[in-house]
């Protein structure tokens, strides 16, 4: 998936009202049809928009060799984008960040619609957001935030009570296990390193993204997930369907595909692993946006 981005000349942007967040804009040569999505990467999580193990860079890169403009930016804090003055939740900085730089692509670019990018946080933000903006019209979910299922919990302990060292953790005393256990019934919150998984394991975190997902569907936005199982992901998401188990009440029918990367972690750490998710979205963005003229 080389040759083709030798040519790109990329643009560093300062965007938005406040012209405080930084991005750095592919455009396509030459220029896409008018109805052509623009893709939209945003920041995994803290780190800078090249992502982690410059995975962004090259994604942008292939996307625009194959007719899409790109624009990779960093959100409020993070990078080289300026901290928002107005003193948001980080969710709502977020979304509302995301809505400035898709706001500067229509104004100066003429942009209509657009497809979002997001891993880990940013894949949240993106369906989150996109249920909001009617110009959003796909989003890739790189390991997004999936709560645990009964399924999940099945092939959890199944796998592992295989293992004697778990039988002799717990019956020491020193597997994980019982510190969940003491969890569940002791009223002191929990341990601030335990935050995430609680939190996504809550009811209330629970519904409020199925609703997002809800919310996204009914407005027919088409959905790529694609999930890392190893590298400590195991302990969030052990199966290619958790994501229609956990959220039981989304007719996610054809709008969405999975693709669940097993021998993969969760910052796609290996050259292979990483060419065959780019491939995987860049096949999927040109099907969901209608090919451009390009070969």
């Amino acid at each position: 998936m080389v040759g083709m981005t030798d040519r790109i000349k990329e643009q560093a942007h300062v965007l938005g009202p406040r012209q405080s967040l930084v991005g750095i804009l592919s455009p396509a040569t030459p220029a896409p049809r008018d109805d052509i999505p623009y893709v939209v990467v945003l920041n995994a999580g803290i780190i800078h928009r090249i992502g982690p193990n410059r995975m962004s860079v090259n994604l942008a890169r292939e996307l625009c060799a194959r007719g899409f403009n790109v624009l990779r930016f960093d959100l409020s804090g993070i990078g080289d984008s300026d901290p928002r003055e107005d003193v948001l939740p980080p969710l709502e900085a977020a979304t509302a960040d995301l809505r400035e730089a898709l706001d500067w692509l229509e104004q100066s670019r003429g942009a209509r619609r657009f497809v979002l990018v997001g891993l880990c946080s940013g894949a949240d933000q993106s369906v989150i957001y996109g249920g909001d903006d009617r110009r959003v019209i796909g989003v890739v979910l790189l390991d997004p935030s999936i709560p645990r299922t009964g399924r999940f919990y099945r092939r959890h302990f199944a796998t592992r009570m295989v293992n004697g060292r778990t039988w002799m953790a717990i019956l020491t005393g020193r597997h994980a296990l019982w510190g969940k256990l003491l969890r569940r019934i002791s009223p002191t919150p929990p341990e601030p390193g335990n935050a995430r998984d609680v939190a996504v394991d809550s009811p209330a975190v629970r519904a409020f993204l199925e609703n997002a997902y809800q919310i996204a569907i009914k407005q027919g936005i088409k959905i790529l997930a694609v999930f890392a199982g190893a590298g400590g992901r195991e302990y969030e998401i052990n199966y290619r369907e958790q994501i229609l188990d956990a959220f039981p009440n989304v007719n996610f029918g054809t709008s969405m595909e999975i693709e669940y990367v097993k021998q993969s972690d969760h910052t796609f750490s290996f050259e292979s692993d990483r060419r065959h998710v780019i491939k995987v979205i860049v096949d999927w963005v040109q099907k969901i946006a209608g090919n451009p003229d390009r070969t």
